[in-house]
């Protein structure tokens, strides 16, 4: 009869061992044994096996005295209660002798291996029912760091065993009916990869707050992994689209933001770990490099490659070697199991006022309810159903409460955060990293919790009210009229990406500038022209750029190609800034740089400025942001559209600019549209067809330059109507005369969504495509389906016109 193992090393497991080490211990086994040839690197270990843990419970009758405390439980004995008896039996219980004797012996050939006697060890629990795809029990039990030495190694070994019934897990087992004595625990030991001196973090194969799959995020912050899972800082997070990934001549990185990083978790003087401040450069500093952040996304995408589904997991960089290592791998549990034939929304109905704070959202929900301000967990009946949590950030032991809450709100933490991650799986909306809830926020006050309206969460005074919608995507149907979004704030982007759209018909350039960038662009070019005020502003904006310029074109680089990736590979049309001298001159530093006018709105805007003296400089940079998304990060889908060009002539000018600037119409697949807007566009259609490859018509201000009427004027809102005749008349009139030349027409603006009956009309006139915010989005297929309908009958046979592009190539690449 063969004997029976204790332990085995990482690399005779595999994902077919799952029985026997649980999820955690068996993927590591599975990347070292299958991924190594293609260069991830797993730091070696061995791990216990559930035969282990059962020799442990069969001792002395441990197994039958623990089932006799789940008795109790569901009796109604306090779960603290009976989880601190089975805890304290577990620990009581030895260790079985041959168990002991394998672990050393593993250990020493570790030490071996590593040519140093006693090494550092990571001991982490893998639970057997641990990270399936249909349950995630990550967190649930300990994880001891910076072990070292026999006596330490088998007294962390033991205490992961006992840890397989914290407060936490037993709740959670009970929650998901998973049978406790059927759950036995593996125990993972891994040399430590010295992260304490460099970073470590988390990756997820998709994004975690959406599902959309076309993209790595990796989150990072330096020390030791913990504070990142457990949300004690606020880590930098990269943002990498994998069909650009695919190239290596393109660069995939698509969005960074530098989180605050105020804490690290470093070795302690006499082992395990201790937790200190970062230093000011370090918080201003990335974690990861470029080249860094390609490695670690090139290996997510084969280990999910290798699993076939979506992935979660860890890694770490040894500041001795600046080598990086995966630590832990897991099927992705929340977003991965979303219905995608279904998107559901939240919105607020009533006006929201200022919020009282604000935070990194997680999910896309709405909850309410009085504030429950805590900073350790209570017992379950000292917590009010449907309260919201506010705390300073939470650990597996809040699971309980967790659950019962209708929005959490913490000061630390990202999106990679235990909070983050638990709330995801619960449903429960929340705000974390908001720095300061537990300070605004006094114990009783109701409030609501908005995770509705972008990346950032927010949280008002009040119990507002807000309605909740669910669209069957399945039953929308297919119109030969292009139905398109209108999208301004990147963060938001990737919540869209499961309806069927069929491109991006307006991007606004002027949103990422005024929420992401915040600065005038010229006043990065000529600080000297600031006051002493604006100067020190821009310069804490800016922190950590030697080139200025630099950040302007990152934050627009960034917002552009996080909208563009959101709909690969469908046309993403971008409106370069169209902001007004008053609202220019609202930007940090703008003032110096923006004459007053009596009516900015038909004042010196649009494609007037790209060609002055007064702001060339800052459209160069803008030109700048659009060539590095198109051509270095590859997005090609991205087409650039010129807002209120008033003449032949200033577009021949702007085209020039533009040219200079490396963008030329044509070249890598560039098309450049025009904002149909101006009367002028629609009497000269033929010749500005000549020079641009489309047109879009703005509504609004074809409206107003048609009937003469402010659109902002209160005392002209009567008159201003997008259905007058003479507006009608010109769309009726640019439609054909556009599609003679082979030019694409689209329609960006509100309208469409609040009026079916001017759907109706634009259907009519045969227009190529209408694009509206996502929220209107169904309603608006719906009505363009029974316009089609009413004008070619079920066949839908007309002919399709000239169609907006989608990009040529199947995965982005340089021509």
């Amino acid at each position: 009869m063969a004997r029976t193992r204790h332990v085995i090393p990482f690399a005779e497991l595999g994902r077919q061992d799952v029985g026997s080490v649980g999820g955690k211990n068996a993927s590591l086994g599975e990347m070292t044994a299958h991924l190594a040839g293609a260069g991830v690197r797993v730091p070696p270990g061995f791990a216990t096996t559930a035969d282990a843990y059962g020799e442990l419970l069969d001792g002395h009758g441990l197994r039958g005295r623990i089932e006799e405390q789940i008795v109790r439980l569901r009796e109604g004995v306090a779960l603290d209660e009976v989880g601190a008896a089975i805890r304290s039996m577990t620990l009581a219980e030895p260790l079985p002798p041959g168990l002991r004797a394998e672990i050393v012996s593993a250990y020493e050939q570790l030490g071996r291996d590593e040519g140093r006697a006693d090494p550092e060890v990571a001991v982490r629990s893998s639970a057997t029912a641990e990270d399936l795809p249909e349950a995630s029990f990550a967190g649930q039990q300990e994880t001891y760091l910076n072990v070292r030495g026999t006596d330490r190694l088998l007294e962390s070994v033991h205490r992961c065993y006992a840890s397989l019934y914290t407060d936490r897990a037993i709740d959670y087992r009970e929650r998901m009916g998973f049978d406790h004595l059927q759950v036995a625990l593996s125990v993972g030991v891994q040399t430590m990869v010295r992260s304490d001196l460099a970073g470590a973090g988390v990756i997820f194969t998709l994004d975690p707050e959406s599902g959309f799959p076309q993209v790595i995020v990796i989150s990072a912050a330096f020390g030791l992994g913990e504070t990142v899972v457990s949300g004690q800082v606020d880590p930098d997070e990269y943002t990498v689209f994998k069909p650009s990934l695919k190239d290596p001549e393109l660069d995939p990185l698509i969005d960074v933001r530098v989180g605050a990083k105020r804490r690290k978790a470093v070795y302690a003087e006499h082992g395990l770990t201790r937790t200190v401040d970062t230093t000011p450069e370090e918080r201003s500093q990335r974690v990861l490099t470029d080249t860094e952040v390609r490695l670690l996304a090139d290996w997510a995408l084969t280990v999910e490659g290798h699993y076939g589904c979506p992935m979660d997991l860890e890694w770490a960089k040894d500041g001795r070697t600046g080598d990086l290592w995966i630590v832990q791998a897991r099927p992705e549990t929340v977003q991965s199991r979303r219905a995608a034939s279904t998107l559901r929304r939240c919105r607020l109905t009533a006006a929201p006022g200022t919020p009282l704070v604000d935070g990194t959202a997680v999910g896309e929900a709405i909850g309410s309810g009085p504030v429950v301000l805590l900073d350790t967990p209570v017992d379950l009946d000292r917590f009010p159903a449907g309260g919201v949590l506010v705390t300073g950030i939470t650990d597996p032991d809040w699971e309980p409460i967790m659950k019962r809450a209708s929005a959490i709100v913490t000061d630390h933490g990202g999106r990679t955060s235990h909070a983050a991650i638990v709330s995801r799986e619960l449903g429960v909306p929340a705000v974390v990293g908001t720095g300061r809830a537990t300070q605004a926020l006094p114990d009783g006050q109701k409030v609501t919790v908005s995770c509705a309206e972008g990346g950032r969460g927010k949280v008002y005074d009040g119990l507002l009210a807000y309605e909740e919608t669910e669209t069957d995507l399945a039953g929308i149907p297919a119109t030969r009229t292009h139905v398109m979004l209108n999208l301004a704030d990147p963060s938001a982007a990737f919540r869209w990406w499961r309806l069927p759209a069929d491109g991006v018909g307006l991007a606004r350039l002027e949103f990422i500038v005024a929420h992401q960038v915040k600065v005038h662009p010229m006043a990065l070019l000529h600080p000297e022209r600031l006051d002493h005020a604006d100067r020190c502003a821009v310069d804490q904006l800016t922190e950590g750029y030697l080139d200025r310029t630099r950040y302007f074109t990152d934050r627009l680089a960034y917002g552009i190609a996080r909208i563009a990736a959101s709909r690969w590979p469908a046309p993403v049309v971008v409106r370069t800034s169209d902001f007004k001298t008053n609202e220019y001159a609202r930007l940090l530093g703008g003032r110096p740089f923006e004459p007053v006018e009596a009516n900015p709105m038909i004042g010196w805007r649009g494609a007037s400025r790209y060609y002055s003296d007064g702001y060339r400089e800052g459209f160069a940079l803008e030109c700048r942001a659009l060539r590095r998304v198109r051509d270095e990060m590859g997005l090609t889908n991205v087409m650039v559209m010129i807002p209120f060009c008033r003449t032949l002539e200033e577009a021949d000018r702007v085209l020039d600019v533009m040219s200079e600037d490396g963008l030329r119409r044509g070249e890598n697949g560039l098309k450049v549209y025009v904002m149909a807007e101006i009367p002028a566009n629609v009497i000269l259609a033929e010749d500005f067809a000549e020079r641009f490859d489309g047109f879009s018509i703005g509504s609004n201000d074809l409206t107003q330059l048609t009937l003469g009427v402010d659109r902002d004027s209160e005392a002209l809102a009567g008159v201003f109507d997008e259905t007058n005749p003479a507006v009608t008349r010109s769309i009726e009139t640019l439609v054909p005369r556009a599609q003679s030349a082979g030019r694409p027409v689209g329609l960006c603006g509100q309208r469409p969504s609040d009026d079916p009956a001017f759907t109706e009309f634009l259907v009519k006139t045969g227009i190529d495509s209408i694009s509206v915010a996502p929220d209107s989005f169904a309603a608006v297929k719906q009505h363009v389906a029974a316009a089609e309908l009413a004008r070619y009958g079920e066949g839908r046979t007309a002919p399709s016109g000239t169609r907006w592009p989608q990009a040529e190539q199947p995965s982005p690449s340089r021509q």
